[in-house]
């Protein structure tokens, strides 16, 4: 299975333009689509599940290697995108009185599951799956929030779909659920394209085999994880630095990211040779590679990108 997505552009009423025509091919495995809040990551997820249209462009889903006419038109075609669509939004509701178990089994039967026995297996299965079947008949409104995202999944992969969209799951996740939930997408995307909305690089680090970088409705960077911080290695530089210190820093070197560390501030700089004899070099990481993108230092980003194309 692959996602097509070719020229999309989507200006909203107000004036806000929320993609500028988007481009990018998704295949199966978790992809990582990483960017600010505001950068058009919902716009382009909520395209791609059908509830709001382009202005322009097109996307497909299908087999790569099947032939013209096959494969889903997902702009036109919205009721067969939908049958093989799970989606997991930012918010969703819950009806807090009703348990786990039954309400899966109420949109298991809304999804086309009519026979009874069939439904408690699909039911068991997916609790089962997403960890809640200890806890199936507790009401959703006692669930933390860890459990309700996992709940949120098993909703979602409700008639096994080929293509699964997430969109910020593990924002205001306490760590071990972070973990069971990151855990539980990575087996799902095993088996299908699992596309992950979100402003966390770590959720991306560690998940995703390829990722796009996006802001203001543009996309900056598509590449391999691990080949976009190959190719910025040798050109972060790292120094702690007094506070009063860091606007003069902040004048004469490329900046990527700043942090706080035990009462000081460590501060990243993007430079080809070493900026300075107060300056260690460091090994960088994806966070490094999105903040260097960020903050435009053309070079690490058209490196970067050269390597994901080649990949």
């Amino acid at each position: 299975m692959h996602l097509a997505i070719r020229g999309v552009s989507k200006t909203y009423t107000n004036g806000v333009r929320a993609l500028r025509s988007v481009s990018l091919d998704i295949p199966r495995g978790m992809y990582g689509l990483l960017g600010p809040n505001g950068a058009g990551k919902s716009t382009l997820m909520r395209t791609i599940a059908t509830l709001q249209e382009p202005d322009l462009g097109s996307i497909t889903l299908g087999d790569p290697t099947s032939q013209p006419g096959q494969a889903i038109d997902v702009i036109r075609e919205k009721d067969r995108v939908r049958r093989t669509l799970g989606y997991l939004p930012q918010e969703f509701g819950v009806y807090p009185s009703v348990s786990a178990e039954r309400l899966l089994d109420h949109f298991a039967v809304l999804e086309g599951f009519v026979d009874r026995g069939e439904r408690r297996r699909v039911v068991e299965a997916l609790l089962r799956q997403t960890n809640l079947w200890d806890v199936r008949r507790e009401r959703l409104g006692g669930y933390s929030g860890g459990m309700r995202q996992r709940f949120g999944i098993a909703v979602a992969l409700l008639g096994g779909p080929s293509l699964i969209i997430v969109d910020e799951p593990t924002a205001g996740l306490d760590p071990a659920e972070r973990v069971r939930f990151l855990n539980l997408l990575s087996e799902i995307g095993e088996q299908a394209v699992v596309i992950l909305s979100t402003h966390i690089v770590d959720d991306v680090a560690e998940l995703c085999s390829r990722m796009a970088i996006i802001d203001k409705g543009e996309i900056l960077l598509e590449a391999e994880p691990l080949a976009a911080v190959v190719a910025l290695r040798g050109r972060v530089w790292r120094r702690v630095v007094a506070k009063a210190e860091l606007p003069d820093v902040e004048r004469r070197h490329r900046v990527i990211c700043t942090k706080l560390q035990a009462g000081r501030t460590l501060v990243h700089v993007y430079a080809e040779s070493s900026p300075g004899p107060e300056f260690d070099q460091t090994e960088p990481d994806l966070e490094d590679v999105y903040f260097s993108v960020m903050a435009g230092h053309q070079g690490a980003r058209a490196e970067a990108a050269a390597i994901g194309a080649a990949s």
